[in-house]
């Protein structure tokens, strides 16, 4: 022997993140974002807005989600959902769509600055993709805002073809599109419908803290509970 250590080895070869939450920080996007919403949307009638902000759990005197919130981890449509059973004269596919554009300008809070955090990924010869219950529209046009769009190889929404979290459908589509056994993949996210999903799938599983979740709920789920991505190198070698 020459006293010296064998190389460390990874414990994946690919990262899947959910987006919201995740990739940014759920309450410093979204909070602001949903405020100026339901504005817009209650036109100065303070009981309609009483009622949207009711409708989406939202907390119009913190100005931010509550945590139990069906919008912090559920899909586009079923927010739209929730909203178009308050606001009168509305069809769901009107609300979707207003939705969509809105969002389309959300301001973006990344928990770290994403360019060089996924060069590092990539160049340890991680394949990464982005699993979220957003719309996959949506989705591509909140990560080239951020320009980060193209150093993902996969990306789905829940209007993908794959299902929704927590159902493991999209997950096991990026594992075959990356051609990697589910067990070699890490799901990355913040909510339980993430940690469950990645369970399903039978993949390891990260929790952050970039979302309206506690440490708490996410740690039964999970492998491990971040502070954020940034922390993900750490953990990636034993």
């Amino acid at each position: 022997m020459n006293g010296t250590s064998p190389p460390a080895v990874m414990k994946v070869d690919a990262v899947l993140f959910d987006k919201d939450g995740t990739l940014f920080d759920f309450h410093a996007t979204w909070s602001r974002w949903a405020e100026a919403v339901i504005d817009e949307l209650s036109g100065g009638d303070a009981g309609l807005r009483a009622r949207i902000a009711g409708a989406i759990g939202f907390d119009l005197a913190a100005g931010r989600f509550d945590p139990a919130s069906p919008v912090i981890a559920g899909t586009h449509r079923e927010a739209s959902e929730l909203l178009v059973s308050v606001l009168s004269g509305w069809s769901l596919a009107q609300v979707e769509d207003y939705l969509a554009r809105r969002a389309a300008h959300a301001p973006l809070e990344p928990p770290v600055p994403l360019v060089p955090f996924l060069e590092d990924l990539a160049a340890r010869g991680l394949q990464l993709g982005v699993v979220t219950n957003d719309t996959e529209a949506g989705a591509r046009a909140h990560l080239r805002t951020a320009g980060i769009e193209a150093h993902f190889d996969f990306i789905a929404g829940f209007d993908s073809g794959h299902g929704a979290k927590p159902e493991p459908g999209p997950l096991l589509a990026f594992a075959r599109a990356a051609g990697h056994a589910p067990a070699r993949v890490a799901m990355v996210g913040d909510s339980t419908h993430d940690l469950i999903a990645g369970r399903a799938a039978g993949m390891q599983v990260l929790a952050v803290l970039t979302g309206m979740a506690e440490a708490q709920e996410l740690a039964p789920h999970a492998d491990a509970v971040l502070p954020d991505i940034g922390h993900i190198p750490r953990w990636l070698t034993p």
